[in-house]
């Protein structure tokens, strides 16, 4: 069953290290062109009072923990801080509605 995850970063971290860290993994979220991971079924990015979060559905939390290989790196290269909250919850249900 497909697990949501939320990464949230706090302080001075905003669109432009997002985008950033994106185009370290060769991905692009405007437009969903690039090396996105498979297994990732959803993903949306914005930011908070104080910081940046990304919301995320996997098709289970070890198909992440995989991509993780590549994503901490990018991360890191881009100077970003770890997370400051990491979750994973369960979906009890989810709906497209976009079209």
């Amino acid at each position: 069953m497909p697990k949501a995850l939320i990464l949230e970063f706090d302080g001075d971290v905003g669109r432009e290290d997002y985008e950033a860290v994106n185009g370290i993994l060769g991905v692009d979220a405007q437009s969903g062109a690039g090396d996105w991971p498979a297994p990732l079924l959803y993903h949306v990015a914005g930011a908070k009072p104080g910081g940046w979060v990304v919301f995320e559905v996997w098709e289970s939390q070890e198909a992440q923990e995989e991509f993780m290989h590549r994503l901490g790196p990018a991360i890191a290269q881009a100077g970003l801080p770890a997370p400051a909250r990491v979750q994973w919850l369960e979906i009890a249900g989810r709906v497209n509605l976009e079209g």
